[in-house]
């Protein structure tokens, strides 16, 4: 019987510590964001971020720095301060297709080119309500990448 109730306990601790180490988007707060090599302000800058909103995958944390990876594999390591939670996604199908309604029958607005950046407005099962320069309509789940 002690056997089964440390095993229980340590399954639940493994199973708590996988979830909390999962990977997630976030997206970039300003239109200039230095990407370091190290987790410090110490450390030097290997590029700089020029685009608002675009979507960075967390890969791992130390204290108030995130290591990233984005949509062209490039890592390093992001202040906190210039990180956030507002939703958007690139486009990683060329020539998709944005559309009134939440599905293909309703009528197409516009068609985005691969790489574009989206500005998430909601999404349900399988589409997404973006925007997009001067467009807002609906798009595929499967187009996107980032935080949806």
């Amino acid at each position: 019987m002690v056997k089964i109730i440390i095993f229980l306990f340590l399954f639940m601790f493994t199973v708590n510590n996988s979830f909390a180490e999962t990977e997630y988007y976030l997206t970039l707060r300003s239109s200039k964001v230095n990407l370091r090599q190290g987790p410090s302000l110490s450390h030097p800058i290997k590029l700089v971020y020029n685009k608002k909103f675009l979507p960075v995958l967390i890969l791992d944390k130390s204290y108030n720095f995130r290591k990233i990876k984005d949509h062209e594999n490039n890592s390093g390591w992001i202040h906190i301060s210039q990180l956030s939670k507002k939703k958007a996604a690139l486009n990683i199908k060329d020539k998709s297709i944005i559309f009134r309604k939440p599905s293909e029958y309703s009528k197409p607005l516009a068609v985005v080119q691969e790489g574009r950046l989206c500005l998430i407005k909601k999404c349900k099962a399988d589409w997404c309500k973006i925007k997009t320069g001067k467009f807002t309509g609906w798009i595929k789940k499967e187009n996107l990448v980032g935080r949806l």
